[in-house]
């Protein structure tokens, strides 16, 4: 399976993106979504966080407390790695068993840390989302209705955006209309397809 890797800073549009691409065909895995499953009542992933972070992070009803997690970890890189190396490889596994799994034409991962977990080498090409980091913060205080401080915090707690625009194959400029996203999105899809007819032997590299 012929994988692309998407990523981009928060507020960027990356699950806009990856629904259009739905849209056309392409099969979508979203590792945020697989982040909720692995720590899921019931699932290891709860079991091994609460047993690193302890009961606060556990609402009454046993469920994770997510307000409190991202608490301790915000500001705190030791605590934020501490999760990451429980997490990430629960996601990883759950992530190319949904991809395996797949019967279209090639699949988008939807990666928001990608940079930062090392999983482009679990694809064949990186697409970035990108957009202005004035634009990421404006939807960002709509989406989550934040602070102007507080969005900013959140952009900053992540990879800079030349960082993540080394790694790129592609990238989709994201600053405008949506109208204007689909149709780059339509030509990206038209040259994956094509990229599967000229070299199908890169569909089986990464593992």
């Amino acid at each position: 399976m012929f994988r692309i890797g998407v990523t981009g800073g928060v507020a960027s549009g990356k699950t806009m993106i990856a629904d259009m691409f739905s849209e056309l065909g392409a099969g979508v895995v979203d590792t945020d979504l697989i982040a909720r499953d692995v720590v899921a009542p019931g699932e290891k992933g709860l079991k091994a966080v609460s047993e690193a972070f302890g009961d606060k992070v556990l609402n009454a009803s046993g469920e994770l407390d997510r307000a409190s997690l991202r608490n301790i970890i915000f500001n705190n890189a030791k605590e934020r790695d501490r999760l990451e190396k429980i997490l990430h490889p629960l996601i990883r596994v759950q992530c190319l068993a949904q991809v395996n799994s797949l019967q279209t034409p090639y699949a988008l991962v939807v990666v928001p840390l990608l940079v930062e977990t090392g999983f482009a080498k679990f694809v064949h090409r990186v697409l970035v989302v990108d957009c202005l980091a004035d634009l990421q913060i404006q939807r960002l205080m709509k989406r989550d209705q934040l602070k102007q401080s507080d969005a900013q915090a959140m952009l900053d707690a992540q990879v800079n955006r030349a960082t993540r625009l080394k790694i790129a194959n592609d990238v989709l400029d994201n600053n405008g209309s949506p109208d204007q996203a689909r149709v780059k999105v339509g030509k990206l899809h038209s040259k994956y397809l094509e990229l599967i007819k000229v070299c199908p032997e890169e569909q089986g590299r990464p593992e």
